[in-house]
């Protein structure tokens, strides 16, 4: 009797674990349920435990693109976005969040590999300081939610053979900081264009048990103006910025060359803004205007 009992019992714990095993199994995010995408989503960039830090980490190059002549390449860079989100839900939009970061781009020698911080400029044999990419902050300009103003928020991806793909591309054409008040008469607006693809795999995306994911891949191209230190004016041209990235677990985890240069120089660029940060959007035109100005502190001065 006493051996019957305990067969049954361990029957019935066996049993018990293969049912919960099954269970956890079956928490999956429904990627066609607008929550359940905006949660998805929200694993691509970050994570759905609030102000968790995420790092994104990427590299590439830069090129000129100039009229009667080949591309020319003129730096590496290595970069760092980290970031952090929160929840925001509320009755009439459903659950939502919205994200908080900071970002750094450091330029390299292209046959060295060495940061640098003086660059010859072949078009006009000038020697010019390099000012490196600070942006702090760079934030959602409002929560993305499952049912906004444009209805149930869907997936903006192709999910195939256990694959999340997406691709975002975002043209910027705005009034120049650097410019004057006339430039809607006289042009000078900055123009871009940035162009990214996110890849993942569904079976950490859409875990439900899981509150970020461990495998997200993006690749950045973007196309934009010269840079304002590279005193190029009006001459044609632009530069092309090719690259990829992914997420890394821990700040430890990037390269010497960005986690050095962060901690010696950029030290607040190793964690994201606070979850709370009101501040405006800075980008690279904003800060070379205000480094100028001397309204930011040079760190390498």
């Amino acid at each position: 009797m006493k051996q019957l009992a305990q067969y049954l019992f361990t029957f019935f714990l066996a049993n018990l674990c293969l049912l919960s095993s099954s269970e956890a199994k079956g928490k999956q995010l429904d990627p066609n349920n607008p929550e359940d995408a905006v949660k998805i989503m929200r694993k691509v960039s970050s994570s759905l435990t609030d102000g968790e830090p995420t790092y994104f980490w990427f590299y590439g190059s830069v090129y000129s693109h100039k009229l009667g002549e080949k591309d020319r390449h003129l730096f590496d860079y290595q970069g760092l976005n980290v970031r952090a989100s929160k929840t925001v839900t509320n009755k009439e939009n459903g659950y939502g969040y919205t994200y908080v970061s900071r970002e750094v781009l450091f330029y390299l020698d292209p046959e060295t590999g060495e940061l640098i911080h003086e660059w010859e400029n072949p078009w006009t044999g000038d020697t010019l300081e390099v000012i490196h990419i600070a942006n702090d902050p760079v934030n959602s300009r409002y929560p993305t939610y499952a049912y906004g103003k444009r209805g149930p928020f869907k997936l903006p991806a192709v999910i195939h053979d256990g694959h999340f793909m997406m691709n975002m591309e975002i043209p910027l054409f705005y009034p120049n900081p650097l410019g004057g008040e006339h430039q809607k008469f006289v042009g000078g607006f900055y123009q871009a264009h940035e162009m990214f693809n996110w890849f993942g795999r569904t079976d950490d995306l859409f875990d439900a048990t899981k509150p970020s994911s461990t495998d997200v891949n993006v690749g950045w191209a973007r196309a934009a103006q010269w840079l304002p230190w590279m005193e190029m004016g009006s001459l044609e041209g632009s530069t092309l910025y090719h690259g990829l990235g992914k997420r890394v677990k821990n700040f430890d985890d990037l390269p010497d060359v960005l986690t050095n240069t962060i901690r010696e120089k950029y030290p607040k660029y190793e964690f994201p803004p606070d979850l709370n940060d009101e501040r405006s959007n800075m980008t690279s035109w904003i800060y070379f205007k205000k480094l100028k100005a001397g309204e930011i502190e040079n760190p390498w001065e």
